[in-house]
């Protein structure tokens, strides 16, 4: 039995969300080598199933087993909906929107959840509820600048949207299998399905041929980097590494505590893009992107009970 420890607990899920915001920046100079969306999400997930049939061979054979009846059915939702659509529409909405702006909508999934929990299930929810809703909707209508049109990319939008809702079936699809099921073992016949699943769409071999070096754009264009590497490190270090960590934290702390903890991800997202690839917001749409996470972390606190699994 694990010995719970909190402060490990934090260390965990903090190096995930920093891990999986990073990513969307490394991802950006993958595409950039001349692979489209579509191509780049074969290759992320084909190579993570790789590492992760790699490393149940060696440490949990357990988790090589394949589920069956109910289990199976939830993993290929999991898979098709939670993996194959969240990573597809993902990748198309940081290639066409500003990086912390794609990650702020595709985080509105807490906020979907709930809504979900509370009028579809008819479960009960806290009344912060409705504030995390009015926050969240009001803020990013400021984010985005409603009232001069859109501000971003119109396809950008809808994928990060599309994104979202991938991402709340998820989390509800997901919840139910790790109510009986090993969470590796769920994750890893995910990812299998969600390999075949890609490859039909844009099968492997069809990966166009990659230059030597490619430009790691932003305010460091002038420097170059092998695209293999580049997709080695979002493979292993964007994907395997913080699905792992918070896999383990999760043993350490609450499934409310470790959610609310990796909205880590948006913030971190917003300050690379600053940094790196020079986008800015104004003071105005600042106050919206603060205003969209608050309401986040009320919805990730607003249900009775809650279960979490590792963002993809």
């Amino acid at each position: 039995m694990t010995v719970r420890n909190a402060r490990l607990g934090y260390v965990l899920v903090v190096a995930a969300a920093v891990l999986f915001g990073l990513n969307g920046g490394v991802s950006r100079v993958a595409m950039g080598s001349g692979l489209s969306p579509e191509s780049f999400t074969t290759l992320r997930i084909t190579g993570a199933t790789l590492v992760f049939v790699a490393y149940a061979a060696a440490f949990r054979r357990s988790a090589l087993r394949r589920p069956r009846g109910t289990a199976l059915l939830l993993v290929l939702a999991l898979a098709l909906v939670g993996v194959v659509g969240l990573q597809l529409t993902y990748n198309i909405a940081i290639d066409r929107l500003p990086l912390g702006i794609a990650l702020l909508i595709e985080y509105l999934a807490p906020v979907l959840v709930v809504l979900w929990v509370r009028f579809v299930r008819k479960e009960p929810v806290r009344p912060r509820m409705w504030a995390a809703v009015g926050l969240s909707v009001g803020g990013l209508a400021i984010v985005s600048r409603v009232w001069n049109g859109l501000a971003f990319d119109g396809l950008g939008i809808v994928m990060a949207l599309l994104a979202a809702v991938c991402f709340a079936a998820y989390f509800l699809i997901g919840e139910h299998n790790v109510g009986f099921d090993d969470p590796l073992r769920v994750i890893l016949w995910a990812f299998v399905v969600a390999t075949v699943a890609m490859n039909l769409i844009e099968p492997i071999w069809t990966t166009p041929d990659l230059p030597d070096r490619t430009s790691m754009l932003g305010r460091l264009d002038g420097h170059g980097v092998d695209p293999w590497l580049v997709i080695g490190t979002v493979v292993v270090m964007g994907t395997v590494v913080p699905f792992f960590l918070e896999m383990f934290a999760l043993q350490h702390l609450p499934a409310t505590i470790v959610t609310v903890v990796a909205m880590l991800e948006p913030v971190i997202a917003n300050i690379l893009g600053w940094a790196w690839f020079r986008e800015s917001l104004t003071p105005v749409q600042v106050v919206g992107a603060c205003a969209v996470l608050a309401g986040i972390v009320l919805a990730q606190t607003s249900r009775r009970a809650e279960l979490a699994i590792p963002a993809p």
